[in-house]
């Protein structure tokens, strides 16, 4: 085959650079699940006790994601949503209240803030991270903020110390969505241990997995013992009393997700090192490339995904790619959060529109975040599990494409 032919693009016909699929978190070849696992899973099954209300494993669960955060409490329930949703409730903000966040997340981030009767607000964000920046969020704080939700987007910390000292300066609170950003380091401490709580995700995709669930993390007991109550109906049981703090719903978690979870603790560590050496690899071997940034990495990053910017199109990116056999995907999002229905056509309550009556959520909103989803991110999947081998063949599509693609 002569050099032309090689250089030509899978999509308009040429020989792709990789036929076999990469490791994927949506199957066994890029999840870490062996014995211990199983082994975990027929314990609690043999014990005949699957709920975590009277259970062991997700107390046991709960005190050793403490002791690795280095946190005074976790609290476990159902989901990363579900985390969030248990962060907002201890803010327990009033109706109307405000809650600022970034564009650029999963709704999970959103709708906690709105399923509690406040407002959410979005700051802007870093062109090249898509993280929220002190900046932004100072611009947007009024006399009706409450708190801050920050998202360590695909494994990069944001700023988060300074927007701790922001929110201290302002009397707010700060929430880290910490679900893509298991075990990011910010000085000597982690993503999670830096805002007042930090929620945490074992969704499928995750750095670990029980299919779903969710830890928060906080030194504030209060705190813990609200969020505790609110993802048990406002139940409290360690008064043994049949009664009802407060409206809340049912976000437990059970002894299966815990007995698989604490498994897959005991490999956190190794899965953060060997995304991050396999990232290491990828951006050595693509450095060269004028119009391709790769993620900024000061030893921080941890590659729940692997982000790029790029200068050309995004979905013309992907799809070049995709058929060359690397999965890509052209801006993460289809649009920001602000544009989803639920949020810009205030489909919320009925037909009230509540909480966002009086809100609107315009184009332009957040440039940075805009041109982001729209133009210049380029997201793909990382894995624990991929080879030299495997990330040689990222590399060399990504050069193909650049070739291809690039003025």
């Amino acid at each position: 085959m002569d050099k032309r032919s090689n250089s030509r693009l899978a999509r308009d016909g040429g020989t792709p650079v990789r036929t076999d699929p990469l490791p994927s978190t949506m199957d066994a070849s890029g999840r870490r699940f062996d014995d211990d696992e199983v082994k975990a899973v027929e314990r609690v099954l043999r014990s005949g006790m699957l709920s975590g209300t009277w259970g062991t494993e997700v107390p046991a669960l709960e005190l050793e994601f403490a002791s690795l955060l280095g946190a005074g409490y976790a609290v476990a329930c159902s989901s990363g949503t579900a985390a969030l949703h248990l962060a907002v409730a201890a803010v327990n903000p009033e109706p109307g209240d405000e809650i600022i966040t970034t564009p650029i997340s999963d709704m999970g981030t959103v709708f906690p803030i709105m399923m509690q009767n406040a407002v959410p607000v979005f700051a802007d964000v870093d062109p090249i991270t898509g993280n929220l920046t002190p900046e932004t969020v100072a611009a947007a704080i009024t006399p009706r903020t409450k708190a801050v939700i920050v998202v360590h987007l695909f494994g990069k910390p944001a700023a988060v110390r300074e927007l701790r000292e922001l929110c201290d300066r302002h009397g707010i609170l700060l929430i880290e969505d910490c679900a893509q950003a298991y075990l990011a380091p910010v000085g000597d401490t982690y993503v999670g241990r830096i805002g007042h709580i930090g929620c945490f995700s074992l969704q499928q995709t995750k750095h670990i997995s029980a299919g779903d669930g969710g830890l928060t993390v906080t030194d504030d007991a209060q705190h813990a013992r609200r969020m505790r109550l609110f993802a048990d109906k406002g139940w409290p049981r360690d008064t043994d009393e049949r009664t009802y703090l407060f409206l809340a719903l049912n976000y437990r978690m059970t002894e299966l997700v815990a007995s698989v979870t604490r498994a897959q603790l005991t490999k956190l560590r190794g899965v953060v090192q060997d995304r991050r050496t396999a990232a290491a690899r990828l951006s050595a071997a693509i450095v060269d490339l004028a119009g391709v940034t790769a993620p900024p990495d000061g030893g921080d990053h941890v590659y729940w995904q692997y982000p790029l910017i790029v200068s050309g199109d995004v979905r013309e990116w992907a799809a070049a790619l995709t058929a060359e056999g690397i999965p890509a995907n052209g801006g993460y999002l289809t649009s920001p959060l602000y544009a989803a229905p639920a949020v810009r056509e205030r489909i919320t309550y009925g037909r009230s529109g509540f909480p966002l009556r009086d809100v609107e959520y315009p184009v332009g909103l957040c440039p940075n975040a805009e041109e982001l989803i729209g133009r210049t991110l380029l997201v793909l999947p990382w894995n624990e599990n991929y080879t030299d081998a495997d990330v040689d063949d990222i590399a060399a599509a990504i050069r193909k494409v650049h070739h291809a693609l690039e003025p």
